[in-house]
């Protein structure tokens, strides 16, 4: 047994793995004790390392001392060939949509249950925004994420929709009702929110795709889709093609 692991065999490079993989998508915020039940570490070993993550700068320690995932990390992620290419690629057409619509840009991804998102222009007019690039929220509750997940996998979408629950008023939060939607999404092309996420915030995203496969979701946000739907769907469709072309 290497150290005071309790899995044998365990370095100290895979018991320090091992606390960041206890974070997902459920479980954003751990305590110490937390931490050690779900690394299977003793909690000696699990502070001494979490103290040598946080200096780092791989954790964090909230005021309420759970711990969470720190920035470091998300500057890591950046580096990710996948992810910088996409952004590289996908920037000029995201200025080209802002400077056609003014309205906030928004192009993410799907990890796991969440919408990820890479990169987002604040558009000039007043329309509440929860978004930042590197923030994670509900599939079912965005543009872009309803998007994401009416192309992902049905294991996925059966868990989203085991899980609704409401953000705001206008939330989605009826299985039969947001599936639906997702059929609409494969059918017409794009989606749609109506204040779902934030109140005065709607929002039109579309596909990716890349080699026939659907790798993220471009989208808008703005304070309201009545008579401007389809003129914000084909600039969309015409800058995520683009994107798709590049990649």
């Amino acid at each position: 047994m290497a150290g005071n692991s309790r899995q044998p065999g365990a370095s100290v490079t895979g018991r320090a793995l091992s606390i960041l993989g206890a974070f997902d998508e459920k479980h954003r915020s751990l305590s110490l004790s937390d931490l050690a039940a779900r690394a299977d570490l003793p909690l000696a070993t699990t502070h001494r390392l979490v103290a040598e993550l946080v200096q780092w700068g791989a954790l964090e320690r909230r005021s309420s001392g759970e711990y969470v995932i720190g920035r470091r990390m998300w500057d890591l992620g950046h580096l990710s060939s996948a992810e910088t290419g996409l952004r590289q690629v996908a920037e000029p057409f995201l200025h080209d949509l802002y400077g056609a619509t003014l309205a906030t840009v928004h192009l993410a991804v799907r990890e796991g249950m969440d919408v990820v998102y890479l990169d987002r222009l604040r558009g000039n007019r007043s329309v509440p925004v929860v978004s930042k690039v590197g923030s994670h929220l509900p599939l079912y509750a965005t543009g872009v994420g309803k998007v994401l997940l009416a192309y992902a996998p049905p294991e996925i979408q059966r868990t989203v929709l085991r899980e609704l629950a409401p953000i705001t008023r206008h939330t989605i939060v009826q299985p039969g009702v947001l599936r639906r939607q997702l059929r609409q999404v494969l059918d017409r092309g794009y989606a749609v929110t109506n204040e779902e996420m934030s109140l005065g915030a709607c929002s039109i995203a579309v596909p990716i795709r890349h080699d026939e496969e659907v790798v993220a979701a471009l989208g808008v946000v703005v304070a309201s889709l009545k008579g401007s739907e389809q003129r914000l769907y084909g600039a969309l469709r015409v800058a995520a093609q683009s994107i798709g072309r590049r990649l």
